[in-house]
């Protein structure tokens, strides 16, 4: 099968205790539009920061290269992105 590459802007808030989670994903159909899309998310109410980044693979095998970071703003854990 063909390799697919999904970008992806996603944002992040603060929990009760402080911690860093990840809000619900939004996929974007190019790597302008997913910067793009989280500089938005990064300044709106209740986010601490966003990310954007994109992930290349094979959807019908669920195997999936790494993350690569296109931008992050504000407050992130890129972590969540690892494997």
């Amino acid at each position: 099968m063909a390799s697919t590459t999904y970008y992806v802007a996603l944002a992040f808030t603060r929990s009760e205790d402080g911690d860093i989670v990840a809000c619900e994903p939004k996929e974007a159909r190019s790597s302008s539009q997913a910067i793009r899309m989280a500089d938005a998310l990064a300044t709106t109410e209740g986010h601490c920061g966003a990310i954007a980044f994109s992930r290349t693979g094979d959807p019908a095998l669920g195997d999936f290269a790494d993350a690569v970071i296109l931008k992050t703003v504000g407050e992130v854990d890129s972590g969540l992105l690892a494997g």
